[in-house]
């Protein structure tokens, strides 16, 4: 069955390719599939920047020879090509924003990874994000990258999700619920396959892989998110 065209237009961000060094694969097919099932455009965004390190996914281990990847040619691998640099994105051309995580969120689109709390974010994404916020366009953020919206949007007191702020077996990475609310934002606790939908900042944020999930609940955590986007197009 076809899906149902939409007019609607989507800006994806994406972060390389790989959960240890780019971003989550399974995150953004999932969210490229909800998107695409909902008829939505997308079109894909990526720093054109060196990645912050090379690592192999084999092994899990950094790699030491000096290898340096680009951040945009290694994220066209999961866009099939169709990719342009971050600074192309015009907020005007789009009604909504997702930004998926993997690691790649803290350590290329921001210095979460190597600085906590502490973090600094690609300058040309805050600015892109910024003005999306203030043309009241909504903004879904899967597993590490509501730490972004954290920083960026915490002096206003937004809520996001993590998933849980309690660390254990199922939410390895809890901690970053300590860092969401020291920059000024909100944690909500919520289920895997529920996403956090902060309708009056039109922030929208799922677990993701912050829950130590199978690929099937993963997905079902993507698509909240996304459903919580659109839910919020106006």
């Amino acid at each position: 069955m076809a899906s149902p065209k939409s007019d609607k237009k989507v800006a994806i961000v994406l972060c390389g390719c790989g959960v240890y060094d780019g971003s989550e694969t399974t995150e953004v097919v999932s969210a490229l599939i909800h998107l695409s099932r909902a008829g939505v455009e997308v079109s894909a965004f990526a720093p054109n920047k060196d990645q912050m390190h090379v690592v192999n996914h084999l092994t899990g281990e950094e790699e030491t020879s000096g290898e340096n990847r680009n951040v945009l040619v290694e994220s066209a691998r999961i866009a099939r090509g169709n990719v342009k640099a971050l600074d192309e994105c015009n907020a005007g051309d789009f009604d909504a924003l997702v930004i998926p995580g993997g690691f790649g969120a803290a350590k290329n689109l921001s210095d979460y990874a190597s600085k906590g709390a502490d973090l600094t974010v690609d300058s040309t994404l805050e600015e892109i994000m910024r003005k999306f916020h203030t043309q009241g366009k909504p903004i879904g953020l899967s597993c590490i990258a509501p730490t972004i919206a954290a920083k960026v949007f915490g002096s206003t007191g937004c809520k996001l999700t993590v998933g849980s702020d309690v660390e254990s077996e199922k939410y390895p990475f809890a901690g970053a619920a300590g860092a969401i609310k020291s920059l000024g934002a909100q944690h909500q606790t919520c289920e895997p396959n529920e996403a956090c939908i902060d309708k009056e900042n039109k922030i929208v944020s799922s677990s993701a892989y912050m829950y130590a999930g199978l690929p099937h609940e993963i997905d079902d955590s993507v698509r909240a998110m996304v459903e919580g986007v659109l839910s919020l197009l106006v």
